[in-house]
């Protein structure tokens, strides 16, 4: 990373992910090369807060998209081997960056209708940890004693994306040895879902079918993704095995309107190009891209033809894995960063499923089947409401 000081590298050595297709890495990666029934609102079914160490008392006071947090945040730890007695690193150097788009959705919801129907006296003073944004971050530090800096993303459904961006670069500049990165959102209550069926956003048949000619919006998700980022000598040093090296990342904004992308992919453009620039590459040496790919008609399109402007003839291979987890708001980009570095550690790109027959305007390689993949520099995007635009690059460690 050109921010990297004194040629400080970044590693990930630790993944965890909870979702609808699959909770733990193994169910994860299999779930990303299964068929998704078609569902609109697609949740993860079978959490249970106590797998994860919280308890009862515990669990009501946390919001969902919190627990999810937590819950993918003990296994990037655990995966990492950094979950135990010893500590590697001083606390005062390890630090969070999380994501979310909305933050306490549930919690807020619920004590409304307890406002309404019974009065102020019976809203939770719990309700205030509960909704903010931040909570899932100051629970994962509290959890562990990371006391480091503890910070929270909120860029739409950049979120994700833009953490891991941000937590890379404390590891880069040498103000942290280790970061967990990443995000999480359960953001599918009434008000919210029917918010986004009103903006005719969701899909109406509950098939996710990103760059599909019948693509017809998006189907939403609840997530948690974690990966754990370290300084690589450090990493080596303690025998951490590594999944892939962060080696760039941009941010930029198309300020151009509250929802819809800019027509001419201005901001998605100038986002990949920013961080190969920030990695050093060219675009003739990526040979992947993890597309945002929300199957909405103006996204696809137009991250499609961002894509064909970028890398014109090289056509690297395309893979949107949303056709099977849904769109996971400010955790996307999490589960999406995971789903790389699974990619690399088995050398196998996960198939766009959903699609039928690939939009003849969108003119890239989408991968339609688990595709053999040798490992090499690639991309993971995502582009939010607001303009707000992420890429982060991966290569071989």
């Amino acid at each position: 990373m050109i921010e990297a000081r004194n040629g400080r590298r970044v590693v990930i050595t630790g993944l965890g992910v909870v979702a609808p297709c699959g909770t733990g890495l193994t169910e994860f990666w299999a779930g990303l090369r299964r068929p998704a029934e078609p569902v609109i609102d697609r949740r993860i079914l079978d959490f249970d807060p106590a797998r994860w160490g919280i308890g009862h008392v515990e669990a009501r006071r946390m919001d969902r998209f919190a627990q999810l947090g937590v819950a993918a945040a003990a296994q990037a730890l655990t995966d990492a081997g950094l979950d135990g007695d010893e500590r590697p690193y001083d606390e005062d150097r390890c630090g969070i960056v999380m994501g979310t788009g909305i933050g306490g959705a549930y919690a807020w919801e619920s004590q409304c209708k307890i406002l309404f129907e019974k009065g102020p006296a019976r809203v939770s003073p719990l309700v205030v940890p509960s909704v903010m944004p931040n909570a899932a971050a100051a629970m994962v530090s509290m959890r562990y004693g990371w006391r480091g800096p503890v910070e929270t993303v909120v860029t739409a459904c950049a979120s994700g994306t833009h953490a891991v961006s941000n937590g890379a670069r404390l590891v880069a500049s040498g103000r942290c040895d280790a970061v967990l990165v990443g995000g999480s959102e359960s953001c599918q209550t009434g008000i919210m879902s029917n918010g986004f069926l009103n903006m005719k956003a969701l899909s109406g048949s509950g098939i996710s079918r990103p760059f599909d000619v019948n693509r017809d919006g998006f189907c939403s998700a609840e997530a948690g993704g974690l990966l754990v980022l370290e300084e690589a000598s450090a990493a080596a040093a303690r025998g951490a095995a590594v999944y892939a090296e962060v080696a760039g990342s941009a941010s930029t904004a198309d300020a151009y309107h509250i929802t819809a992308p800019a027509p001419d992919g201005r901001g998605a453009i100038a986002c990949m190009r920013a961080a190969m620039t920030d990695a050093g590459l060219s675009p003739d040496e990526i040979t992947h891209v993890n597309a945002h790919g929300t199957s909405t008609q103006l996204n696809d399109a137009t991250e499609a033809a961002a894509v064909a402007a970028v890398f014109g003839a090289t056509r690297p291979a395309v893979t949107s894995i949303k056709g099977v987890t849904g769109h996971a708001f400010g955790a996307a980009g999490a589960i999406e960063a995971v789903a790389l570095a699974l990619s690399f550690r088995y050398g196998e790109l996960p198939p766009t499923m959903g699609v039928e027959h690939v939009d003849p305007a969108c003119d890239i390689d989408v991968v339609l089947e688990p595709r053999p993949w040798t490992p090499g520099p690639a991309l993971s995007n995502s582009f939010a409401f607001g303009g707000h635009n992420g890429t982060v690059v991966l290569v071989p460690a």
